[in-house]
């Protein structure tokens, strides 16, 4: 149906995040997307110095995540939440980039080991993703106590969470499809 890149927030070496990315990977291709499984742990990018389009020589690397943004028609973020905002792995991955990401929407999870699952980090996400030009659909999927959520293996524990990401999901696929069809018309720039 659609290219996804779905873009992990964590690279801590216990990172529950991981967990989501994957089983919302899963969901993503039993709708028949393509996912893109942006990890910062695998990427290992330098702090930002320079964005791809001012580098002389990208490495291989900056090349197949630079080409990834670019095909990708959504980009589903999978944030963790640290000191009321998004990680450093999550704005340092998405700030190499920015026409790339122009006219697409973005959808937000958020997690936290409390009781409000990540919504400041989500909030927080909003405004990155405004200013990439790559808007958050007005729904957000955040989830409370992400360690009783899944287990060591990943599996999921609390079945609520596999009804609550259907709704979430089939909108995030409505704003693919609307954008999609403007981009199609031509854009303002």
């Amino acid at each position: 149906m659609a290219k996804i890149a779905l873009i992990v927030g964590s690279v801590r070496r216990d990172r529950q995040g991981i967990k989501v990315a994957r089983w919302l990977e899963e969901k993503l291709k039993n709708r028949n997307h393509t996912v893109f499984f942006i990890d910062p742990l695998e990427l290992n990018l330098p702090l930002l110095d320079r964005m791809y389009k001012e580098m002389e020589n990208p490495s291989e690397k900056l090349k197949d995540l630079r080409n990834k943004i670019k095909d990708a028609e959504g980009y589903l973020s999978v944030t963790p939440e640290y000191n009321h905002s998004t990680s450093a792995a999550m704005k340092n991955t998405l700030d190499y980039f920015l026409e790339e990401y122009y006219f697409k929407p973005s959808a937000i999870v958020s997690y936290s080991p409390g009781g409000f699952g990540g919504v400041n980090a989500a909030q927080h996400l909003r405004h990155i993703f405004a200013e990439l030009g790559a808007p958050s659909i007005s729904s957000s999927f955040p989830i409370s106590r992400v360690q009783d959520v899944f287990d060591e293996s990943g599996k999921l524990m609390d079945e609520r969470y596999d009804k609550r990401v259907i709704r979430f999901l089939d909108e995030f696929e409505w704003y693919i499809e609307a954008f999609k069809n403007q981009r199609a018309k031509g854009t303002p720039y």
